[in-house]
Order: structure tokens, then sequence, then C-alpha cells
């Protein structure tokens, strides 16, 4: 198995075989409480217009998304697990897009498949992929707004790495050091509204959820992805 790490919105497009895409600040922290709090799916696009058009054609779905991490205006959550940590969604269909994560699934073009990550559901991902076993393992880790790398994104592609090939890797001193790089955001007394304290918390739980997310193109041309749990009998 080929194991690579790319970056960014172009690392996303140099992607093959399996695509993990990686946002653990916040995308796919998120997707991971929203599937375990019973949605039906998730559309992760890369355009707000998207979501729109998409709510408007079925007026139940939920807008879940911020750009420059505030809760895009008219959305019915922003891209915080907190906000969303104890909301039932049991059948509902969501509708997701962010400045970072969802931009990694629509341009992951060259994959053969694409599946997500956060350190959430590390573990289960690191099992999917030794069990898959493809020939090439393309880590694209999403970033700050997909401009520019970020350490928990870049650790987390590591420690996934580091659990398929069995290599040591002290992932827990590596999320200490978190609290005074990229999580200081949520820490700030006046950027809890967009960016609550729990959040970091949240996202920092190694394998709370032993499932995996995989995006299905369902329509090239927007493009529009599905995305639902791995195991179709969860």
């Amino acid at each position: 198995m080929k194991i690579q790490i790319l970056q960014l919105t172009e690392g996303a497009k140099q992607a093959t075989g399996i695509a993990v895409v990686i946002d653990v600040f916040r995308a796919f922290t998120t997707a991971c409480f929203i599937m375990n709090n019973g949605a039906e799916c998730i559309y992760p696009v890369g355009a707000v217009e998207t979501a729109f058009r998409l709510k408007e054609e079925n007026p139940d779905i939920i807008l879940v998304g911020e750009r420059n991490e505030i809760i895009v205006p008219g959305f019915d959550y922003g891209n915080s697990p907190a906000n969303i940590e104890h909301t039932d969604f049991t059948g509902k269909t969501i509708v997701h897009t962010t400045s970072a994560g969802t931009q990694g699934i629509v341009n992951a073009v060259n994959a053969d498949e694409i599946i997500t990550a956060s350190f959430v559901n590390a573990p289960a991902v690191a099992k999917y992929l030794k069990k898959k076993n493809p020939e090439t393992v393309s880590f694209v880790c999403m970033g700050k707004c997909a401009v520019e790398p970020a350490e928990e994104d870049t650790w987390c592609a590591e420690y996934i790495s580091s659990l398929i090939t069995g290599t040591p890797y002290n992932v827990e001193e590596r999320l200490k050091e978190l609290r005074n790089l990229e999580g200081r955001r949520f820490f700030r007394p006046d950027n809890q509204l967009q960016c609550p304290e729990r959040d970091f918390y949240l996202a920092t739980q190694i394998g709370l959820f032993d499932f995996v997310l995989k995006a299905e193109c369902i329509d090239k041309a927007v493009p529009l992805y599905r995305l639902n749990f791995a195991d179709k009998t969860r």
C-alpha cells in the first residue's frame, strides 16, 4: 500500500486510489456527530448556492455550514459539533458546506473512492483501509479554509498512517500541543459564538465513533456527493 499525504484543494485534485479527506476543525468531526444522531445522509457541497438550491427543491433539508467559521446566513446550524451534539437528526437529510472540508470532497475528482476522517473516527478509518488494502491511499489535509496547511489535519493523517503501518506515534502529545496552536481560537472569550471551547474537546476525542463515512458521487455535473456510512448495514 502506497501512502501519500497531500494538502489543500490542490492535494485533493491530485489524490488517487482511496482519498481520505481530513478536516478535524471541524467539518468531518461535525459530520460524524450528524450521522451518529440519526441523519439519513449528508450532501457535502462546495458552494453555498448549491446548498440553497437543494433546500428550495426539498424544504425539509437541514442546512449546516460556515464561511470563515461563521454560520452562513439562512442556514440552520453552523459547522460546530457542540451546537449539534445532542440534536436528533433522525431521518433528516443534511446539506453541509464548509470553507475547507467539503471542498476536498468535490475536488477529489481522480480518486477511486472518497472517505472522510477526523480524530473522532481515526481508528475506524485505519481499520477500513487495512481491510480494503488499496494500492494507494491519499490523505488529503484540508487545513485552514483550504488555503493553508493546519497541524491537526496533518497529524491526523500521520496518526492514521501509523495505525496502518504499526509505527509508533505519540498522538496524545500532539493533541496537547494543539491547544496552543490551531486550537487557541477555541479558548478565546470573544470567539465563543463561532468557535465554542467544547468544539476543541469534541474534535480531539480519539475513536469516539466506530464508523467510516463514504462520499458517493451522484451528479458529476454539479458536482454532488452523498455522504453516508461506508458499511450500508448500519
